[in-house]
């Protein structure tokens, strides 16, 4: 199952998506999932195409963004940070979502706003307190690329990262959900960032410091994950600073290639 949020003239519209990440084409309507019931009739006339012939939207309506932070032991050390001894969590508003092909706005107020490319994990079903022996699979729905963009300089300033994580557009998700990886499975999924069409980042889920089940326990064991929600699961070695307009790229095989510009405030 793949899928994506399009814009029609009436309204958003799920639809199914098939082909290859460089041809991927939006093929049927499908039904809302239930955190994003988007409100107007399947139009009797759709035609399939291209996705990128369509207005993409972000394919999340998450409750809540709880995202990882360190979970690559080379991106911990490229800041000069100690590797954590349990996942190290940070909280994105929904306010923070952009499309792909949106343009993240670089506030005044910073002087280096940073790129972290990253799977994210949607969540399927509601679940809290996820035991040991459950398999966490039953609670994920799909994976999604995610752009978690750092005002750098703020988050060190400030200690907390909330306002430096936070701004308005600093969370580009998309275009596509999928649950045709599995990287709990023990299948490696590779994720490259590439800026201005040069690679910057490239890490595999094999190198997570926690893995995916061991952060959905660790998380659900002191907060409700709701349907919808968005865990990306953080970033590999090869951050670095964006300026106005460059063009950032987030590829993971299989999901697309997420795709935004940037521009000053």
């Amino acid at each position: 199952m793949r899928y994506a949020k399009v814009m029609l003239p009436d309204g958003p519209l799920y639809v199914s998506v098939e082909g290859s990440d460089g041809a991927l084409r939006a093929v049927a309507p499908m039904d809302s999932p239930p955190e994003d019931p988007v409100g107007i009739a399947w139009p009797e006339d759709f035609q399939a195409g291209p996705l990128d012939s369509f207005k993409v939207l972000a394919p999340v309506r998450p409750s809540k963004i709880v995202c990882v932070g360190r979970n690559y032991k080379d991106h911990a050390t490229e800041l000069g940070n100690e590797v954590p001894k349990e996942p190290l969590l940070f909280l994105k508003p929904p306010s923070s979502l952009l499309a792909p092909g949106g343009t993240v706005v670089m506030p005044a107020i910073s002087q280096r706003i940073d790129y972290e490319g990253e799977l994210g994990i949607v969540i399927g079903k509601r679940c809290r307190n996820i035991g040991q022996d459950e398999d966490v699979r039953e609670y994920i729905r799909g994976y999604v690329l995610v752009n978690d963009v750092t005002a750098r300089d703020i988050q060190k300033s400030d200690g907390q990262w909330t306002r430096g994580k936070g701004f308005d557009t600093f969370c580009p998700v998309g275009p596509v959900v999928s649950n045709e990886i599995d990287p709990c499975g023990g299948e490696p999924v590779t994720v490259t960032t590439h800026l201005g069409g040069k690679l910057r980042q490239t890490g595999s889920t094999v190198d997570f410091i926690f893995g995916i089940p061991e952060l959905l326990r660790y998380i659900t064991s002191f907060l409700t994950l709701e349907v919808g929600d968005l865990i990306p699961t953080g970033t590999p070695a090869g951050v670095g600073p964006m300026q106005a307009g460059d063009v950032v790229e987030v590829r993971v095989p299989g999901l697309g290639i997420l795709r935004n510009g940037l521009a000053a405030d």
